[in-house]
């Protein structure tokens, strides 16, 4: 088997199937990613079980067949090689010959019987929508939800997607808040109405994968308890996590009247200020303002770093008096994936829930966005 195809698709291939290498397991075969012949070129694949990526990338090819070879090896090399116009792979005696220009690799491989078979979806689709609005969603909310390390609660390192009435929900909460985006979306059956529950680091990579892409749409597929995303010549399969979500539309904030409109640069800056003489434990920053005044005071203090304060101005008045505490890093988490100028956040007492959502103008990137947040109890 001989494969020839440019310098540039095979390290777009390796790069993105190296995402999905099980790289801590006691199977080698899962360190290794797959080339495959088909009638377009090369196919390239990668696994740990819980997620896999496949990708065809152009290529001139001889004759039929399988390689696995070692792929933190692969995509160390490739990044490394020579400039050349094409880089030719010859399989032959175990071995995989890489050439690229004077360079000359000989690489071991791994058995191809022992490499799992990876998931193509055969249904049809359940929906489509923009590629950009699948990494705003992901990047909006999936740093809202815990790490495995974190908590034994399985459903909360997920992000929660939930297709109804043409939209997809993804909403991700650690307990202490919650960050849901709204995405519309073409396809979806009249009156389907499902969800699935994805690790929210598994979408970091697919959201890595596939801004890497120049794919302008994603068809997203569901079966076998995995969802399968579809873009150019990416496909990316994940497990979902069989965990009951919490009921989060219970969690949003209904009855919120005082609103705080905010510059949101301007805040933003202000938080990450706070938050130096913020106390360890809680990280808190404590928001004031009057029920006539059109500006709201952020403080901070500790006992050893000192305190801070600075006023932030408001677009207007809130009518109402409020004094309360978040997590400086919670607010700070929301603020910086947003790019509308003006947010509002809407209070009601000290110790209910916060919700921030952009204001204004409001910028194409933030609509359906919404961020709820428990606030630190004052002493």
């Amino acid at each position: 088997m001989e494969i020839v195809c440019s310098r540039e698709d095979l390290v777009f291939g390796v790069r993105t199937t190296s995402h999905a290498l099980g790289g801590r397991t006691s199977m080698p075969i899962l360190g290794g990613i797959r080339f495959r012949t088909t009638g377009e070129g090369v196919e390239l694949g990668a696994t740990d079980l819980e997620c896999s990526i496949q990708c065809t990338v152009p290529a001139q090819t001889q004759g039929e067949g399988t390689v696995v070879c070692p792929g933190q090896v692969l995509s160390q090399l490739v990044t490394r090689l020579p400039e050349a116009d094409e880089i030719k792979l010859e399989e032959a005696d175990g071995k995989v010959r890489l050439v690229c220009g004077e360079a000359v690799f000989d690489l071991l491989t791994l058995p191809p019987e022992e490499f799992p078979e990876l998931p193509k979806p055969k249904g049809d689709p359940l929906c489509r929508l923009p590629l950009e609005a699948l990494l705003r969603a992901i990047s909006q909310t999936a740093f809202a939800a815990l790490r495995a390390s974190e908590t034994t609660r399985l459903a909360l390192t997920g992000v929660d997607l939930v297709l109804r009435d043409g939209t997809i929900k993804f909403a991700a909460t650690n307990g202490y808040r919650l960050a849901i985006k709204r995405v519309t979306v073409e396809g979806l059956p009249e009156g389907y109405d499902a969800s699935f529950l994805i690790d929210a680091q598994i979408l970091g990579d697919l959201h890595r994968v596939l801004s890497a892409t120049s794919a302008d749409e994603v068809t997203i597929y569901e079966e076998g308890g995995q969802l399968h995303f579809s873009a150019g010549p990416v496909l990316f399969s994940s497990r979902l996590i069989q965990e009951q979500f919490p009921d989060f539309e219970r969690v949003i904030p209904r009855d919120n009247e005082i609103g705080l409109f905010l510059p949101r640069e301007a805040f933003l800056e202000t938080l990450r200020r706070m938050e130096i003489t913020a106390t360890e434990e809680s990280g808190a920053v404590t928001l004031k303002v009057a029920a006539d005044e059109t500006a709201v005071e952020v403080s901070s203090a500790s006992k050893d770093k000192g305190e801070g304060r600075e006023r932030v101005r408001l677009a207007k008045a809130p009518g109402k008096d409020i004094e309360i505490a978040f997590k400086a890093e919670y607010l700070i988490d929301a603020l910086r994936r947003m790019d509308s100028d003006q947010v509002a956040l809407w209070l009601s007492a000290p110790e209910r829930a916060g919700l921030i959502e952009p204001a204004g103008d409001i910028a194409p990137g933030d609509e359906g966005f919404i961020y709820v947040c428990m606030p630190v109890r004052l002493i």
